[in-house]
């Protein structure tokens, strides 16, 4: 396993299709399922909740639970299904997780949380078990809560932590406030990989792209990203060059595409709706001209019925036409410029002072 890189684990977003999408724009990244109960492992319909293709090596499956023998087992099933990693869900701040004692509320708990991996590590054997966790929730002060909680379950084995730099409140803020009021404290996870330089310490929390990731992880082990992976996916094009200095599997995102249709293909013809498919696609172009017509086209007409392969290649037409057309102006622009502007002896504007605004 190799955690310079990873995306993150998140509920709803990174399911089979979307990591099927990211392995289209990164070929070395580490992938992860959302996160999965051990209640639904044991009982649930394994094919859907723990299938994928065998395209999104290496992958972990992330688990939830408050119960050893239950997870025990949830990891045995996992690493049977080939997984390369299960991970231990200790930082999901939602009420649903709370009421069954599991997510970030078990830092409160190091003690149970190293049963936990102990018995997962039983259960999944060779297939190595990590822990991702909060700096620590509500009344905890993080300087003594995170190093206690690492200490506790490193003496169980655990050699791997997935660090996402805040505090979860579990009274008084919603989960999608828990991913942006608390305020981070990178420092902090430093202070940890210097205190344990023997642990593999990964940054997770408001990391906003390769380049910012590289900058604050810089000394530690390696960083994830989440939100701006799922919403801007481009972003990951840079991962293989700049994390792993491999060339990225695809030239371009219009070439990402291109390599991806197989996929789609095969799945349309296994019964797979489009939606699906394009909903982890719907952000690749943002920012670009004709990003807004992809996203448009796409989420307006995948649901369709018959709505094929054919629905995205009209939908990357319409950028690559935006972008041309975007090139060609810039190249006139350029030309009038070169020429002293569209007529000779006509003033321009003044250019305006930013600082008098």
């Amino acid at each position: 396993m190799n955690h310079r890189f990873s995306v993150a684990p998140m509920m709803d977003w990174t399911d089979r299709h979307c990591r099927a999408f990211h392995r289209a724009l990164t070929q070395r990244a580490q992938l992860y399922t959302e996160m999965v109960t051990a209640d639904a492992v044991l009982h649930g319909d394994r094919a859907r909740l723990l299938g994928f293709s065998e395209i999104e090596h290496p992958v972990a499956l992330q688990l939830g639970g408050a119960d050893p023998g239950k997870l025990r087992t949830a990891a045995s099933i996992g690493a049977q299904h080939g997984y390369d990693e299960i991970n231990l869900n200790v930082g999901c701040p939602s009420d649903r997780v709370q009421s069954g004692r599991f997510g970030a509320c078990l830092m409160r708990e190091p003690a149970l949380v190293a049963d936990l991996f102990a018995a997962m590590q039983d259960g999944a054997g060779i297939v190595p078990v990590t822990v991702k966790c909060r700096l620590g929730v509500d009344e905890q002060e993080p300087e003594r809560s995170l190093f206690a909680f690492v200490e506790a379950v490193a003496a169980a084995g655990c050699r791997v932590f997935i660090v996402h730099a805040r505090k979860a409140w579990l009274d008084g803020l919603s989960p999608k406030e828990n991913r942006e009021v608390p305020p981070l404290d990178y420092g902090l996870v430093h202070a940890l990989k210097r205190a344990r330089p023997d642990l593999t310490i990964v940054l997770n929390g408001g990391l906003r792209d390769v380049q910012h990731a590289l900058a604050e992880s810089d000394g530690l082990d390696g960083f994830m990203l989440g939100r701006a992976a799922y919403q801007s996916p481009a972003t990951l094009l840079g991962v293989d060059p700049l994390v792993f200095g491999a060339p990225a599997p695809a030239g371009d995102a219009f070439d990402a595409v291109e390599r991806h249709f197989p996929y789609l293909e095969t799945n349309l013809r296994a019964g797979v709706p489009l939606r699906a498919m394009t909903r982890p696609m719907l952000g690749l172009f943002n920012g670009v001209a004709g990003g807004r017509a992809w996203r448009r086209m796409l989420s307006e007409n995948a649901h369709r019925d018959g709505a094929g392969v054919e629905l995205v290649r009209a939908a990357l037409d319409r950028v690559r036409a935006a972008s041309l057309g975007q090139a060609e102006r810039a190249r006139e622009q350029r030309d009038r410029d070169d020429q002293g502007g569209p007529e000779q002896g006509v003033d321009r504007p003044a250019p305006v002072d930013a600082a008098a605004c």
